[in-house]
């Protein structure tokens, strides 16, 4: 997923930089958050795509691996 995104939006969202994908990331996940409360399975989908590509963005432009981010939770669940 990471690769994806890099090869789609890597340039843009370099320029764009951290703090703004950070904005998006947030912007992006209360649109989630409201498409849960109030909105069709076709909405929730669609919201969870785009949650899922600014982390991916923003695992990329900090140099983070999102499997390794996920991997504790293999070994040490929070």
């Amino acid at each position: 997923m990471q690769d994806l995104v890099e090869r789609l939006y890597g340039p843009a969202d370099r320029e764009r930089g951290i703090p703004a994908t950070v904005a998006w990331l947030a912007e992006e996940l209360g649109e989630l958050a409201q498409a849960v409360r109030k909105g069709t399975t076709a909405q929730q989908l669609h919201e969870l795509g785009d949650v899922l590509a600014w982390l991916a963005s923003l695992a990329n432009q900090l140099g983070l691996d999102l499997d390794d981010a996920i991997s504790r939770y293999v070994t040490d669940p929070p």
